[in-house]
């Protein structure tokens, strides 16, 4: 009979659920890249319009202090963004080690089980094997006796013969 874990549903369940783990893993670890890239846009932005504040009309710098100033307000906005991106990450990813370990126990106990299931079949082997040897030695015990007693039972019928002759 072949090995069957008892609670191979169990593991299948926790596999499932590891796999869904990683793809929030996956989803949260894109959104701070998408976080991470937003910032960097801002970031370029932030660059540019102070370029063009040196090449422009000394009537607009107004405007680009408050422009300046709305890119800053942004920018802190994206850093908290991205901060509770990167911090919802590790979550998830604690999540995810948690998943993979329930995974790697029952895994281990699937292996001692098998293990154990195996041992008990080479003993089982070993057993018949074992009662088999011993029927055939009684056995060829047996042959060898009746052989014995009828090599006698020749050797006892020459022995009436020759009497027989002698007579």
């Amino acid at each position: 009979m072949p090995f069957r874990y008892r609670l191979q549903k169990v593991l299948d369940f926790r596999v499932r659920k590891k796999e869904e783990q990683l793809m929030v893993v996956q989803k949260a670890q894109q959104k701070l890249l998408e976080a991470e890239e937003r910032k960097r846009k801002n970031e370029e932005e932030i660059t540019q319009t102070k370029l063009n504040m040196r090449q422009a009309d000394p009537m607009m710098f107004e405007t680009y202090d408050k422009y300046l100033q709305h890119l800053w307000e942004k920018a802190e906005v994206l850093e908290q963004e991205r901060k509770e991106a990167e911090i919802q990450l590790d979550i998830e990813k604690k999540k995810l080690t948690q998943c993979e370990q329930a995974v790697k126990v029952l895994e281990k106990h699937k292996e001692k089980n098998k293990e154990a299931y195996l041992a008990e079949e080479k003993a089982a082997e070993l057993k018949s094997f074992s009662e088999l040897g011993v029927t055939r030695f009684f056995k060829q015990s047996l042959e060898r006796q009746e052989e014995e007693e009828q090599d006698i039972m020749k050797q006892l019928e020459l022995i009436d013969k020759l009497e027989v002759k002698n007579k």
